[in-house]
């Protein structure tokens, strides 16, 4: 079971290095939640694999960074949307 684990974590990382998409869309990705998928990208792949982890960290926290630049422009879509049907 504990290989299973570390194969799925393993293909996540090489996954988002290849596409460097967000957490949420390597979870759709995979049919996992978030949840899992961030605790394979931060704790799991850190030990079975130090180079995959440091591969993954800085895509990770450009995200972590760009996340409310991204939510504040769907916020504004949604309104501006909104007001087209109108």
């Amino acid at each position: 079971m504990k290989e299973h684990l570390n194969n799925r974590a393993q293909e996540e990382a090489k996954y988002l290095i290849k596409t460097q998409k967000t957490i949420r869309e390597v979870a759709k990705y995979f049919h996992l939640s978030k949840s899992t998928v961030h605790k394979d990208l931060q704790e799991r792949l850190e030990k079975i694999s130090p180079f995959l982890f440091n591969q993954v960290r800085p895509i990770l926290i450009t995200h972590l960074k760009t996340r409310h630049i991204k939510g504040g422009e769907s916020t504004k879509l949604k309104y501006l949307q909104k007001q087209e049907s109108e």
